[in-house]
C-alpha cells in the first residue's frame, strides 16, 4: 500500500470517527429552532413547547427563530439550506403539503427536510367577530350569498389549511368570499376582533381563550365530533356540511439528511413529551389532542396530504402564486 492510500484511509476513517463523536455528544451548543410564522400564533406555541423539553432533556438552550413572510418560504427555504446536523430544526405541519402545490418554492418538500416527529393534531373552530351580525353558519351563508365577493376571510397562509378549508366552505356552501392572507394566525385574528375581516377557520389555539371571553363568536367545527374545548359548538356535519373535514397537525422537523441517530434523538424526546400528562393538559386547553409520529410515519402524513390537498386546490381552482 502507497504513502497516499494509507493517508486517504487514515483521513477517512478521522472523518467518521469524528462524525460519530458528534452525534454522540449531540447536542453540544445551543439549537435553532425556525417557525416560519409571525409571533403569537400555535406554531410558535408548539416550537416553545418541543423547545422546553429538549433545553430540560439536553441542558441546551433552543432558541425559537421566527422566520414569517412569503407564504412561510422564507423561513422553510432558510431551514432547506442550513447544515443537516441536528443545530437547526424547523416547524412542520400540514400547510406544506398546500405549499407544494402552490408556492413557486425554492426546495422540495419531499426531498428537503427531515421529517422528525408530529405532537398534536387539531381540526378548526369557524369564528368571527361579535360585531358580525350572524349567530350560525346559515346565517353566514346567506349573507354571503346576499353580498357576493364582499364578505372577507382570513388566513395564516395561502395554501394552508385555513385557506383551503374556506375555500371547500365556499365550494360546499355555493358562496363566494373575497380572501385577506395574513403571515400568520396570531395577525389574522388580531385583524378579525377588530372587525377588519369577517370570518376566519383558525387553530382553536389561537382563539380559546378569545372565544371565551366573548371578544370572538365560534360557529362551527371541522370534524366527527365536537371539540372539547367548545362543547357548546356545533359540528359542521351538524349544521348540513359534513364535507368540512380536513385534520390539521403540527410537528418538528430539519433540513434532509440529518443523521439518523439524531433524527431519533429528537423523535425520542417528543414521544416523552406528548406523554407527559401536563402536555396533554396543555393541548386540550389550546383545542388540540396529542398526536405522535416518528420519522417514517410523519413522512408518510405528508404524503398522504399532499394528495389530500391538491384534490381541494383543484377543484377550487385556486392558483399558483
Amino acid at each position: 500500500m502507497s504513502v497516499w492510500s494509507r493517508l486517504l484511509g487514515s483521513l477517512v476513517l478521522s472523518a467518521f470517527a469524528a462524525s460519530a463523536g458528534a452525534q454522540e455528544d449531540y447536542p453540544s451548543r445551543p439549537i435553532r429552532y425556525i417557525s416560519p410564522y409571525a409571533p403569537g400564533g400555535s406554531t410558535t406555541v408548539i416550537a416553545r413547547l418541543i423547545g422546553q423539553q429538549l433545553t430540560e432533556a439536553w441542558g441546551q438552550q433552543v432558541v425559537v427563530d421566527n422566520r414569517p413572510g412569503a407564504n412561510t418560504l422564507i423561513g422553510m427555504s432558510i431551514a432547506a439550506k442550513a447544515r443537516a446536523d441536528g443545530y437547526t430544526l424547523v416547524s412542520m405541519g400540514a400547510a406544506l403539503a398546500g405549499n407544494h402545490w402552490l408556492a413557486k418554492a425554492p426546495y422540495h418538500v419531499l426531498k428537503d427536510f427531515a421529517p422528525i416527529a408530529t405532537l398534536s393534531k387539531y381540526e378548526n373552530v369557524l369564528v368571527v367577530p361579535p360585531s358580525l351580525p350572524v349567530k350560525t353558519v346559515n346565517d353566514l351563508i346567506a349573507m354571503a350569498k346576499a353580498k357576493p365577493a364582499q364578505v372577507t376571510f382570513g388566513t395564516s397562509s395561502y395554501g394552508g389549511p385555513t385557506h383551503l378549508l374556506a375555500e371547500l366552505f365556499n365550494n360546499t356552501a355555493h358562496i363566494q368570499t373575497l380572501h385577506v392572507p395574513y403571515k400568520g394566525g396570531g395577525p389574522a385574528v388580531i385583524d378579525l376582533m377588530g372587525g377588519h375581516i369577517n370570518f376566519f377557520f383558525s387553530n382553536p389555539v389561537n382563539v380559546a381563550a378569545h372565544i371565551k371571553n366573548g371578544q370572538l363568536r365560534a360557529l362551527a367545527v371541522t370534524g366527527e365530533s365536537r371539540n372539547k374545548t367548545f362543547p357548546d359548538v356545533p359540528t359542521f356535519a351538524e349544521v348540513g356540511l359534513p364535507a368540512m373535514r380536513l385534520t390539521n397537525w403540527q410537528g418538528v422537523g430539519g433540513p434532509a439528511g440529518i443523521p439518523k441517530p439524531i433524527v431519533n434523538k429528537i423523535a425520542g424526546e417528543v414521544k416523552k413529551l406528548v406523554e407527559k400528562p401536563d402536555t396533554q393538559h396543555k393541548l386540550f386547553l389550546m383545542g388540540s389532542e396529542p398526536y405522535y409520529n416518528g420519522p417514517e410515519q410523519m413522512a408518510e402524513l405528508l404524503r398522504s396530504d399532499i394528495d389530500k390537498y391538491g384534490k381541494i386546490i383543484k377543484d377550487a381552482k385556486i392558483e399558483q402564486q
